[in-house]
């Protein structure tokens, strides 16, 4: 019998989301995905296996139920979160009986927490991926009664806890000079790496507005950009002289003049960026982005060293007598040394 998760409540912004497609631009899809991609590495080094789809949660979770034992892992921004009433800890895996129930409240710093199984899900790929793509038409968003194939979990140690980045609460976003940051001159892109922004209401997967300090931005001399090809990470400068940071279900060409790029390093932060943060954008020669990228791909590579044993209280272990506790054990009366040749 095939595993199930059932959703019992979800939050208004609940989808499946893996890595994302790729080889569709042509068609006019950008690649979508998880917007913070890290979490998805995250979980997947918690669970010892390949990097598979997760429930992304924007803002809110929900409650859902396993029809078979399962491990879970829990990534991206901590949100509070309890297994039949008992509270668990983020950034970690978890156990689920068959049956069990799993809440997950609001964001406790962030934006975006993932739910992500032991095994992967076991839904069908859609043009070559599992994520829903809302802006594409592609997949859903999960609501009450909706059901999740699971693959079903091979097994592997659980109870561990992962030393993750904070990346939740704004702060410093690196960025790059873009094919027309020159349409701006000199001393607009000094000003735009000295502003203090601050993440806008208005974001969702497909861009990020953000707020500056002062006066806008504008290219010198209004000058109007044919439409050109545009990738996640791009800044456009919209009519107003907002930055808006373009995300993994943007649009795959475009009109806006672009004054920079986030690196693909610091969309998580930027994903993450709770409304109100105040964000920076330090703007780096090329050589410096490379260097950046690459230690940001060690750091992933290098996941499974960050992660630990969760050290629990026995007093607070409801399931205490389903761990092996008397391994080794020996009698108080017995001569230790007895039938020892040695």
């Amino acid at each position: 019998m095939t595993a199930m998760l059932e959703v019992i409540e979800a939050g208004p912004a609940v989808t499946l989301q893996d890595l994302g497609r790729s080889g569709h631009i042509a068609r006019g899809l950008t690649r979508g995905g998880a917007m913070d991609r890290l979490a998805l590495h995250e979980a997947a080094a918690l669970l010892s296996q390949p990097v598979s789809a997760a429930l992304e949660m924007i803002g809110m979770g929900g409650a859902f139920r396993v029809t078979a034992p399962t491990r879970i892992a829990l990534t991206g921004a901590p949100m509070t979160a309890s297994v039949d009433g008992a509270p668990i800890a983020w950034h970690g895996t978890h156990w689920l009986d068959s049956g069990a129930v799993l809440r997950i409240g609001g964001v406790r710093g962030g934006a975006i927490g993932y739910l992500s199984f032991g095994g992967g899900v076991a839904e069908p790929e859609l043009m070559g991926a599992q994520s829903a793509h809302l802006a594409a038409g592609l997949g859903t968003i999960l609501s009450p009664g909706d059901r999740l194939a699971l693959c079903g979990d091979p097994g592997g140690p659980c109870d561990l806890l992962l030393d993750a980045d904070d990346r939740f609460s704004g702060g410093e976003i690196a960025i790059v000079t873009s094919l027309q940051s020159h349409l701006f001159g000199a001393p607009t892109l000094t000003r735009f790496a000295a502003t203090r922004f601050t993440r806008d209401a208005r974001a969702n997967r497909q861009g990020i507005r953000l707020t500056p300090e002062g006066d806008g931005f504008a290219a010198e001399g209004g000058l109007r950009i044919v439409s050109e090809i545009i990738t996640p990470g791009d800044i456009q400068i919209t009519g107003d002289g907002a930055p808006y940071v373009l995300m993994c279900e943007s649009q795959t060409t475009g009109g806006y003049p672009r004054i920079a790029s986030v690196l693909p390093s610091d969309l998580p932060r930027m994903a993450q960026a709770p409304l109100g943060a105040a964000i920076t954008l330090r703007l780096l020669s090329l050589d410096d982005a490379i260097a950046r990228e690459t230690a940001a791909r060690a750091r992933v590579d290098a996941l499974r060293s960050r992660i630990g044993p969760r050290i629990r209280d026995p007093r607070d272990i409801p399931d205490l007598l389903r761990y092996r506790l008397t391994g080794g054990a020996i009698s108080a009366t017995a001569d230790p040394f007895a039938g020892d040749t040695t």
